[in-house]
């Protein structure tokens, strides 16, 4: 299935995407695409809905993020073998976690707004693991059980605000914006291997990323066995799990974005988001 919110923002409904790519409306079989609903029994009881019956929603309606209100919104850095070269960073031996700030998340195709202060904004597309099943202390092998599924996200990162500024990445993780995820979220039965997926985004129409989850360091089952060992992962809570190289940083020079400039990133099996970048206001 592919599962959606849309509407106006802050009063998106849950939907999903028919066979003819139209979009359902499913408020009248869960509540929202969130916590329990993401859990197999909540998806099973979408399932059982007659696609057909339900109402559809207006053409051409925005989609907001496919995934409402994350408890836990974790992100893997340095996770591709060919990214850690281009930043000039060794491959990591374990993980390196951080966390962006739930409340970064926005619909696929909404703005991205610069910060205040914001002087080295960049993009970077990457593999999103929603969970849908609790997952405390959980085993590798047993691991790919706890994921409801996945979606796009671009990890909109300021790398001032991460990297020079002292302290954690999460300064120049979690602001405004930065979370861009969707337009679906595919659920795992629908993606049994995400081992070889091509990823890709382009700045105005430049393709400045071009690459596979072939060269991820840690796989999705890993990432979840290895998070879990730390934390208690909710269904609903989101992972999303490092980028290819192409990113602004790593250019040279380095490039980074502004006002006007245009991303749009896909993911084989899961669709394309397209943003504007837009200036910083209250």
């Amino acid at each position: 299935m592919k599962l959606v919110r849309f509407g106006e923002k802050g009063s998106e409904k849950p939907g999903l995407i028919d066979s003819s790519g139209r979009v359902r409306d499913l408020s009248g079989i869960v509540p929202d695409i969130a916590g329990d609903v993401l859990t197999p029994a909540g998806l099973e009881r979408i399932r059982q809905a007659d696609v057909n019956s339900l109402p559809l929603a207006p053409e051409g309606v925005r989609l907001g993020s496919c995934v409402a209100r994350p408890g836990n919104f974790v992100a893997v850095g340095l996770n591709f073998a060919d990214h850690a070269a281009e930043t000039n960073n060794p491959i990591p031996t374990e993980p390196v976690l951080f966390n962006k700030a739930p409340n970064c998340v926005v619909g696929p195709d909404d703005d991205v707004m610069i910060p205040r202060g914001s002087t080295k904004l960049d993009w970077e597309v990457e593999l999103l693991i929603v969970i849908g099943e609790r997952a405390r202390y959980v085993d590798e092998a047993d691991a790919l059980k706890h994921v409801a599924g996945y979606a796009i996200c671009n990890d909109i990162s300021e790398r001032n605000f991460q990297i020079e500024r002292g302290g954690q990445w999460a300064k120049g993780k979690g602001n405004e914006t930065f979370g861009p995820i969707g337009p679906w979220l595919l659920t795992a039965d629908e993606m049994p291997d995400t081992s070889s997926l091509g990823m890709w985004l382009e700045v105005n129409g430049e393709r400045v990323q071009n690459g596979s989850t072939r060269t991820m360091i840690f796989g999705v089952a890993y990432l979840v066995s290895y998070i879990s060992q730390f934390m208690v992962l909710d269904p609903g809570d989101i992972i999303t799990t490092g980028t290819p190289p192409g990113v602004g940083l790593g250019m040279k020079p380095p490039r980074y974005l502004k006002a006007g400039d245009v991303m749009k990133v896909g993911i084989e099996g899961l669709g394309v988001q397209q943003q504007t970048v837009v200036p910083f206001k209250l």
